[in-house]
């Protein structure tokens, strides 16, 4: 069951990276960048392509190495890891958006809400697989 859901959430992330590639028209990019400095308009465009890269990559580690996940020491330790990147996520998510962004709006709200609950599974899902989860012997 847990390599299923490991499976799953590989899923998710890669769905989640391939939202990454309407960013440019949802967030109309094309009027709001050429406001922006050069490196920063740069910055904004390699940074969202590479965080879709990582994206991408959890997603097939998760697909296509689940069991080695959950039956290893490294296993254990990358998820660890992957606990600890979705942790510091979710903070940004509560902490450092300001809440201006989404309050009294309904699609923000939902939205801003379904990735705070996206972000608190990622980093409980990986927690529990990193500390509290038995290595499983095939």
């Amino acid at each position: 069951m847990t390599e299923l859901l490991l499976q799953i959430t590989g899923v998710g992330l890669l769905l989640l990276a391939a939202i990454h590639l309407s960013f440019y028209r949802f967030f109309d990019w094309e009027t709001e960048l050429p406001r922006l400095s050069l490196i920063n308009r740069q910055m904004m465009t390699v940074h969202t392509f590479f965080i879709a890269i990582v994206l991408t990559l959890m997603g097939v580690l998760l697909i296509s190495s689940a069991s080695l996940l959950l039956h290893s020491e490294l296993g254990r330790r990358l998820c660890l890891g992957l606990a600890v990147f979705w942790a510091l996520r979710l903070y940004c998510q509560l902490f450092w958006y300001s809440s201006r962004l989404w309050r009294g709006k309904r699609l923000e709200t939902t939205v801003h809400l379904i990735f705070t609950l996206l972000w608190l599974w990622l980093t409980t899902f990986f927690t529990y697989l990193g500390i509290m989860n038995p290595i499983q012997v095939p």
